[in-house]
């Protein structure tokens, strides 16, 4: 069997109004050594059934059962399900750039990081409205792991991972904020500074579903979830060095 080369982890739950337009721009940008890995946290809707459609006319995508623990979790077993050398991440809602991952796949050979981010458009919930034409201007993104504990500005569905990347994220703790803070400060910490791609090559969808939050919190709940994630940032280094 020919080496997988990228495997996109795609967590979904209750997604089944926008997963097939979420799907069809991904495959447009995949060849046939590349795969897609549905995560499937228990949907009550069609979202089981509409995936289901797509792979019985395309061997490329995989639908597994989710843990049930919550969309972190959800992307952990995603993620753990890939088979590819690279691993691009992506919500159940959004639309991708046509080119996207030929873009990102260059700017893994010319910059030789291990993790790519690349910008978005956010719009509203038709598509049809820019509400934010750059979220890298808008939170001021940038490399480093000591900028990003203080402030995320990763968008885990804009990342992008060399495989090794895996090796120091695992277990992600289900009490933090968000998947992508901790990946992007545990990559940029072991294995150097992130690349991130000043162009918009996804539409990301904002409506009153998503699990992102652009919202900011009062000083004493910041102060609380970034002493927690400190402590768990410690443990998973402290447990790192003992291996």
């Amino acid at each position: 069997m020919e080496q997988i080369r990228i495997s996109v982890a795609l967590a979904s739950y209750n997604g089944e109004k926008y997963i097939a337009s979420q799907l069809e721009s991904i495959l447009q940008n995949l060849s046939e050594r590349d795969e897609i890995v549905v995560s499937d946290d228990g949907s009550t809707d069609r979202t089981r059934e509409i995936v289901t459609s797509f792979l019985e006319k395309d061997a490329r995508i995989r639908l597994v059962d989710g843990p049930k623990q919550g969309i972190i979790a959800n992307f952990e077993h995603a993620l753990k399900e890939c088979r590819g050398a690279y691993l691009f991440l992506s919500d159940q809602d959004d639309v991708w750039a046509k080119d996207k991952v030929e873009k990102v796949m260059q700017e893994f050979e010319k910059e030789q990081v291990s993790l790519v981010i690349h910008d978005v458009e956010v719009r509203n919930e038709s598509l049809e409205q820019v509400l934010m034409p750059s979220f890298f201007a808008y939170r001021g993104s940038g490399a480093g792991s000591f900028k990003n504990f203080c402030k995320n500005t990763y968008m885990g569905c804009a990342m992008a991972l060399k495989r090794e990347v895996l090796s120091k994220i695992f277990p992600i703790p289900r009490d933090i904020q968000m998947h992508d803070q901790w990946i992007g400060i545990l990559s940029d910490y072991y294995f150097g500074k992130s690349f991130f791609l000043k162009e918009p090559l996804l539409k990301y969808r904002r409506h009153e579903r998503n699990n992102s939050d652009f919202s900011r919190h009062g000083i004493l709940k910041m102060i609380q979830i970034r002493l927690l994630l400190a402590k768990r940032l410690l443990a998973q280094m402290k447990k790192l060095r003992k291996r």
